[in-house]
């Protein structure tokens, strides 16, 4: 026996993995090279959503003056601004802008019919594009950030322990693949509905309100439901919302710690397994019925 026939050959489910991931690798590489195509729009972009931190910096020291009380919900003036650009770190991460409506407008033109005859998997391809986005992003937003975070230095604790640091860097990363297959379940009621935009105006305007961005979702505790000792609060935790804002800041400012932190990076971990099977029953039921035009 030759040494060549001696050798085991790999199996055809390790031949296939490999292909499918250097496929994946290609699509990535690709992805970064068309993000990198218009680099002044990108960056001027990029460097524009930071001018809302001055507003919201000016708005809640306003609150806070106008109020008698030295704290909101537990929360002083300098937690409230340190909240606010931690969310703009959670929101940088699980926000998808354009991916639920570009899924729905490649339903609607036929394009996606592409994604069906090639061997290229359209969930894997669209989360590459998104990582791809996202690396571009912090390529530039990374130092903007570094500023902001140094110049608003007195409103934030003392640094966390590498526990919580860790705790919070894994909540950034479910948030963005939480935010991910969301909106990308979203996007595929194209299959079903013809016009999805109100569908997604909806479910943006409820996600921005619920997910913390515009408060923390503490302040929502004293509001009752109507039922004995349930508040808003408690209705807000059944969703998953606050894992794409509230909870990595909340993480960061020692919020949500010991026990409650294990249980809520589960629960966040839960609901990320639930949106990639959503995501993948709503893909394979539609394209089972679709009826590709155009493209």
């Amino acid at each position: 026996m030759t040494a060549a026939a001696s050798d085991p050959a790999p199996s055809g489910f390790l031949a296939r993995r490999r292909l499918g991931l250097r496929v994946w690798w290609t699509m990535l590489v690709i992805c970064l090279e068309e993000r990198l195509v218009y680099r002044g729009d990108f960056v001027l972009g990029t460097l524009m959503r930071f001018l809302p931190i001055v507003t919201q910096v000016f708005l809640w020291t306003a609150v806070f003056g106008a109020t008698s009380s030295g704290s909101i919900a537990g929360y002083s003036r300098n937690d409230i601004v340190a909240y606010y650009l931690l969310t703009m770190v959670s929101r940088a991460f699980s926000s998808m802008p354009g991916l639920a409506s570009g899924i729905a407008r490649s339903i609607r033109d036929g394009s996606i019919k592409k994604y069906l005859v090639q061997p290229v998997d359209y969930v894997g391809y669209l989360l590459a594009a998104r990582i791809a986005h996202k690396l571009v992003y912090y390529a530039v937003a990374t130092l903007p950030f570094a500023g902001v975070f140094l110049f608003c230095r007195d409103y934030f604790p003392p640094i966390p322990d590498w526990t919580t640091l860790g705790a919070f860097t894994l909540s950034l990363v479910l948030s963005f693949l939480l935010g991910f297959f969301m909106e990308a379940t979203l996007g595929m009621l194209g299959f079903w509905f013809l016009e999805v935009s109100s569908i997604v105006f909806a479910y943006m305007l409820v996600q921005y309100m619920l997910s913390g961005h515009m408060f923390p979702l503490d302040m929502l505790r004293d509001i009752p439901t109507g039922v004995a000792g349930v508040s808003v609060a408690d209705v807000v935790r059944f969703l998953p919302f606050e894992y794409t804002a509230y909870f990595p800041a909340a993480v960061w400012l020692g919020k949500v710690q010991g026990a409650e932190l294990v249980r809520s990076l589960l629960v966040e971990a839960a609901w990320v397994g639930v949106m990639i099977v959503a995501c993948r029953i709503a893909w394979w039921r539609g394209t089972r019925r679709y009826s590709a035009f155009g493209g």
